[in-house]
């Protein structure tokens, strides 16, 4: 299936240190490959993102952003939508931070300066607030956690289109020879392509989907029984066990703090 390219803003000027940019993905949408003469921090507070760059392809959660060095060309979309937040940063601002492309770790107060950040965006405020929420940004994305990677993404069509469809329905309950059979290969040939293009099997990365569809049906409010369902769990249990296994805490612990975090925000913007 085809995805619909987006536009970035014609007029943009250089950021000072830093410009927040909020927008909506809709599904199957995208920025095609292009670089910028800044630092970028690629982030979504909903939703999961589909980022490219340096010939890697993966995805990322809420839990994560993508630090973007200047010049380095890359790809942004969303399979499902996502409520995308862009921050470009000076390149002298962001000097001290990683010189090739970096998944971070995205704690709750790095998440809830982003947020602040975009609901102060262009504001006349003349106190100096939003330069100190910048300054705050920028020492929070200096001490992130960098991670291994999101969850890989592949680039050939045929495994394309088996990651697709797992992602869209995780309860997809076929099996690799099933997929062998659909994608016209042998199942021995499809395990060797996918482990040589993805770094490990089938099995290991279908459980990764399932995390991150968890957290994703999760923060959108959905709740414990129906996600485990969707992701075709045979029990909310043997949700509740995989999820507390993967994450360290609960299924509704974490829709707890989801849940304050979107009354946080609700409150920003009315304070606004």
């Amino acid at each position: 299936m085809t995805w619909t390219p987006l536009s970035a803003p014609p007029d943009a000027l250089p950021p000072r240190p830093i410009t927040m940019r909020a927008q909506s993905i809709p599904a199957r949408h995208e920025f095609p490959e292009h670089a910028h003469d800044w630092h970028q921090v690629v982030y979504a507070i909903d939703g999961v993102l589909m980022v490219t760059a340096e010939n890697r392809s993966f995805v990322i959660s809420p839990e994560q952003a993508v630090w973007l060095p200047r010049g380095v060309r890359h790809r942004v979309g969303s399979l499902l939508g996502a409520e995308f937040r862009s921050l470009w940063i000076a390149v002298d601002a962001g000097s001290n931070l990683p010189s090739a492309p970096t998944v971070l770790a995205v704690s709750p107060l790095l998440k809830e300066l982003i947020v602040e950040a975009a609901a102060i965006e262009g504001s006349q405020d003349t106190d100096g607030y939003p330069d100190r929420v910048a300054t705050l940004i920028l020492d929070q994305l200096g001490r992130a956690r960098a991670l291994t990677a999101g969850l890989p993404w592949p680039r050939g069509e045929r495994l394309l289109r088996l990651c697709e469809a797992l992602y869209v329905d995780p309860a997809d309950s076929r099996t690799s020879d099933d997929w062998a059979k659909a994608l016209g290969m042998s199942s021995r040939t499809l395990t060797r392509q996918f482990e040589a293009e993805m770094g490990s099997s089938l099995r290991s990365w279908r459980r990764r989907v399932r995390l991150l569809r968890a957290i994703e049906l999760l923060s959108s409010g959905t709740g414990v029984t129906e996600t485990a369902l969707q992701l075709g769990y045979g029990s909310a249990s043997a949700f509740v066990y995989a999820f507390r296994t993967e994450m360290g805490s609960s299924p509704h612990a974490y829709m707890r703090r989801a849940t304050g975090e979107r009354r946080a925000r609700r409150h920003s913007l009315i304070r606004i």
